[in-house]
């Protein structure tokens, strides 16, 4: 199946996944002008006004980016909902991304049918991301376009599959837009993930050392600083498993080698008070850290990903 037209040649094959509380426009548009697919989730602007103006600020500033650089526009952006019923900004956030027809939308946490057909009702794509199988059959089943497989070793919530087990499962039945979110930090990366069935990387942790990342210094130096040895999975802090940095749990007075199983009833992912306080002070991170070793722009370690990622071509042509 060919790939929808807003997600067909995109100059790299990355989608900057949304980072809850670090993603923001300026992120987002230095992404896209780069040549990958920003994006942040709804749930970062506060207030929820917020919102009209940072889709705003982003739509205009590509136009007039395409504008000006006609051979090589942007590529397109995205904007994160949880579909979870704690968030209670759905239904707001679902039409500000409707005022502006934003071209991609990533749903997370269950899937539902309302909202893809909101989406196409605009002519938007949904890309659902899911941890197994099962969960990826359910969301096309419901209308979404496309999977996100999040695999072993991503960062904030994760599964725990491989991602060959993950992609390959997938790979046989559905042939639509998939992209592969777990560890992925370099150019080589990429290409391997295609090299699996994956139409795209999904690149998260990597993104939050950058300048532009609305990130606390202490946590972009220690995601400079550590590695995939430093990684904690745990479902103590949102009431789901995700992937965190040992070291901000050890600041916060745990002790990560005995984190207590979480009450399922906890689940919080609607963004209030006590969801932020998970991320805001235990920091997500994924295992694919190892090779960020200090704070770049976001268009930096994207010539970087994209350097690498032709290597590993040229290389791979040499060899055959």
């Amino acid at each position: 199946m060919p790939l929808p037209p807003v997600l067909a040649n995109l100059p790299l094959p990355i989608i900057g996944s949304p980072l809850f509380i670090i993603s923001n426009p300026k992120l987002v548009i230095e992404q896209c002008k780069a040549g990958i697919v920003g994006s942040m989730p709804a749930l970062n602007a506060r207030p929820a006004s917020q919102l009209d103006e940072w889709l705003a600020e982003i739509t205009e500033t590509l136009a007039a980016y395409n504008r000006a650089n006609p051979d090589k526009p942007a590529a397109p952006f995205a904007i994160n909902q949880i579909v979870h019923k704690s968030n209670d900004r759905l239904e707001h956030d679902m039409s500000v991304c409707a005022k502006y027809k934003v071209p991609i939308v990533i749903t997370s946490l269950g899937a539902r049918t309302d909202v893809n057909e909101a989406v196409h009702g605009w002519g938007g794509v949904v890309l659902h991301d899911i941890i197994n199988n099962t969960f990826a059959r359910k969301a096309i089943e419901k209308g979404a376009d496309g999977l996100i497989a999040v695999a072993a070793g991503a960062g904030g919530h994760a599964g725990t599959k491989s991602p060959f087990a993950l992609v390959q499962e997938i790979r046989q039945w559905f042939d639509g837009p998939v992209a592969l979110s777990g560890a992925i930090a370099t150019g080589r990366a990429v290409l391997a993930a295609q090299a699996m069935g994956a139409d795209f990387a999904y690149i998260g942790s990597a993104f939050i050392a950058t300048e532009e990342a609305r990130a606390v210094e202490g946590y972009k130096q220690m995601i400079v600083d550590s590695s995939s040895d430093d990684i904690v999975y745990s479902s103590l802090f949102t009431g789901v498993h995700g992937n965190y940095l040992k070291g901000s749990i050890l600041n916060s007075g745990l002790d990560p080698d005995k984190l207590p199983e979480a009450d399922p009833s906890s689940m919080n992912f609607g963004g209030g008070d006590s969801a932020k306080k998970a991320w805001k002070d235990i920091w997500g991170c994924g295992q694919g850290i190892g090779v960020v070793d200090r704070v770049v722009p976001a268009r930096e370690l994207i010539e970087r990903l994209a350097r690498e990622y032709a290597e590993a071509k040229r290389t791979l042509l040499a060899a055959a």
